[in-house]
Formats: structure tokens, C-alpha cells, sequence
């Protein structure tokens, strides 16, 4: 595919210095820019700011994931799997594991104290 763009002469020089990598060079920007959705990412912030006030066992316990991260969680764990997760990922899969063991942790703290 040709495609035609408008961009400022300091980036048309780097572009021409690299004419030959462009293709490689736009996938690995892409994929770095690639984050986890921003509900996914406020959804994960809630639960840490509910963990850090001193939740009820009951309110720990009504703690579940939404689909979007349980769908964004199986995505990851899939390509971890396969070998196919790009390295950029493999941070937001720790966070997305630590978390789930921090909220395990919490319920079971939670159980024992009902």
C-alpha cells in the first residue's frame, strides 16, 4: 500500500535516512503505543483505591473483574503462552498478576474474618 502523508521537514529527513526500516519502524511504534484499554486501566485503579480504604470483608468479597479485563487478562495469558506476547506486554500482564493475587490475598483475609 502507497500512503502519502504530510510531516515536518526534521521528520522527512529521518524517514528518508531509514526509507528502507519505515515498515519495521511504524509496527514496533504501534506496538509500543498498543496499552491496555483505558476502562481496563481505570477499572484496575478502582480496585487498588478500594483496596486501599480499608475495604469490609463484604466489600472485598464483591470485589470481581469486569469482561473487558477478564477478555484483556485471557488475551495476554494466551500470547504469554505461545510465545507470541510483545515485550511491551509483558508489563501490563505483571500488573494485571499482581493485582489478582493482591485481591485473592484480600479474600482470603476477608473469609477468615466473617
Amino acid at each position: 500500500m502507497q500512503l502519502t502523508i504530510e510531516v515536518p521537514d526534521y521528520l522527512a529527513e529521518q524517514i528518508e535516512q531509514n526509507r528502507d526500516h519505515i515498515a519495521e519502524i511504524l509496527e514496533q511504534s504501534f506496538q509500543q503505543t498498543s496499552v491496555a484499554p483505558a476502562a481496563v486501566e481505570d477499572e484496575l485503579r478502582e480496585i487498588v483505591t478500594l483496596l486501599a480504604s480499608q475495604p469490609t470483608p463484604r466489600q472485598i468479597l464483591n470485589i470481581w473483574p469486569s469482561a473487558a479485563l477478564q477478555n484483556r487478562l485471557s488475551q495476554l495469558l494466551s500470547q504469554s503462552k505461545t510465545g507470541t506476547i510483545a515485550r511491551e506486554h509483558i508489563g501490563e500482564l505483571e500488573r494485571y498478576l499482581l493485582l489478582d493475587h493482591m485481591v485473592r490475598l484480600a479474600k482470603g483475609q476477608a473469609l477468615q474474618q466473617l
